[in-house]
């Protein structure tokens, strides 16, 4: 699954990701950043992972720009139904 890092504390290790498809968030697990490109995390920062046997996010990789199905997202524009989308 997709998301985007909320929060993370480089001193502790913890942090919050926003899932795409339904905007719940996800605790990092202790070892979310073992084995990854990642040394620290970045608020806003797109992320790929997957969800530990207690729902924690782990196994991060690098992700994609490419919205994954964010509720009220319109992906032809990149922005909320009835906003206007940035200009390029």
């Amino acid at each position: 699954m997709q998301g985007v890092v909320k929060s993370y504390d480089p001193g502790t290790g913890d942090g919050i990701l926003v899932r795409d498809t339904d905007l719940a968030e996800v605790d990092l697990a202790p070892d979310a950043l073992a084995g990854s490109v990642f040394r620290l995390l970045r608020q806003g920062q797109r992320v790929i992972f997957d969800l530990d046997g207690e729902g924690q996010a782990t196994q991060l990789r690098l992700g994609s720009e490419v919205d994954m199905g964010t509720p009220g997202l319109d992906p032809e524009r990149g922005s909320p139904p009835g906003e206007r989308a940035a200009p390029d």
